[in-house]
């Protein structure tokens, strides 16, 4: 039996003012991984990598990295770097440090601005040189997922229609959806709500409405979606040491659809 659709969280619709001030946060966001991409090759740090970032976030675009010393719980040690770097088995929560990049890494870069008090956040999959097929198989599995729950988007909708065209096409795919971590709301709150599974059932959970404004950012990984949480505190990996790639953007529900609030005029999602 389908669960009755919940009402959004009032909190989470933004006026057409706050909208301007996403779009605006979404924006630099997606400029901060434009600007990284030359650099993701062999022979620089991760820890180089979040520098640059960190740099050009606060120098060149006025902005705030929301993640340095984030600590979204007492349990968790704040955060100590200013963007969230994921290698190959790696799903989720990695922290720039030593680690050299090396012909046939993947990884992922999760960039969040905080302009004018409002958040954009989203992440993409880089690759150094040539990676293995189940490595670049599974980053495809992973934005294709994204990309189909994005088009589930818009008034009248639910969350539940998002975490099934997900759910569906990654594991139709024979990869699996990582259940630990989800999408979130977003705003003047770095993760609010409603929470965005990746998984579920058509028209449960949360009906969508015009001014709402929430990640979606699927993390799929090549073999089974155990996980297991590292002693700093953060770093997420696959139990099985599988491939792991997520994808994410901002979204925004319009009046009859949705925007896309961290992509670049003229990419694609």
């Amino acid at each position: 039996m389908l669960q009755r659709r919940k009402n959004p969280p009032q909190g989470n619709i933004k006026t057409p003012e706050e909208v301007v001030k996403m779009r605006t946060a979404g924006h630099l966001t997606a400029m901060v991984l434009n600007m990284i991409r030359p650099h993701v090759k062999a022979g620089i740090t991760t820890g180089e990598l979040d520098r640059i970032c960190h740099d050009y976030i606060v120098n060149d675009l006025q902005g705030i990295p929301a993640p340095l010393n984030y600590q979204p719980s007492p349990e968790y040690p704040p955060f100590p770097k200013s963007v969230c770097i994921s290698l190959n088995h790696v799903i989720c929560h990695g922290i720039p440090g030593d680690r050299v990049l090396k012909d046939g890494d993947m990884l992922n870069i999760d960039v969040t601005v905080i302009k004018d008090g409002y958040h954009g956040d989203s992440s993409k999959m880089f690759t150094v040189g040539e990676v293995p097929l189940r490595s670049r198989r599974v980053m495809e599995v992973a934005h294709e997922a994204m990309v189909r729950g994005i088009e589930q988007v818009r008034p009248g909708a639910t969350l539940g229609d998002v975490g099934h065209a997900i759910q569906i096409y990654a594991e139709a795919q024979h990869c699996s959806v990582v259940r630990e971590f989800c999408g979130h709301g977003i705003g003047r709150v770095f993760h609010d709500e409603p929470q965005v599974l990746h998984y579920g059932n058509p028209g449960e959970g949360v009906e969508l409405v015009a001014g709402m404004t929430f990640t979606i950012e699927p993390m799929i990984n090549a073999g089974k979606r155990h996980i297991k949480a590292l002693p700093d505190g953060w770093t997420i990996v696959t139990k099985d040491h599988s491939a792991s790639a997520q994808w994410e953007h901002t979204i925004l529900v319009t009046d009859d659809s949705y925007e896309v609030l961290t992509q670049l005029p003229g990419d694609p999602i």
